[in-house]
């Protein structure tokens, strides 16, 4: 038994094109950071359930960017605040 019925299969491109813009430096920028991120589309042969390991692998480069993002949170307050009480 189907879950999902009669519903196409959807068709991926090779990704978001950049719009035409005042500033396309910063939009080629974006655009290239999240190429460089998550460079695969998202497969059309998964099918319902998706496994969490398959999903953490496909989001890698998020992750990765949240836990340095993460690092920076924690650590810059941290080292401003041992240079600004701890001068020796």
């Amino acid at each position: 038994m189907e879950l999902m019925g009669n519903i196409s299969q959807p068709v991926y491109g090779p990704g978001p094109e950049a719009p035409g813009s005042s500033t396309p430096g910063l939009v080629g920028m974006v655009h290239g950071f999240l190429r460089m991120v998550q460079p695969n589309a998202l497969p059309p042969s998964w099918a319902l359930p998706l496994f969490p390991s398959q999903l953490l692998l496909y989001e890698l480069g998020f992750l990765v960017c949240i836990a340095i993002g993460l690092l920076f949170i924690l650590l810059v307050p941290l080292v401003g605040c041992c240079f600004c009480c701890c001068r020796c």
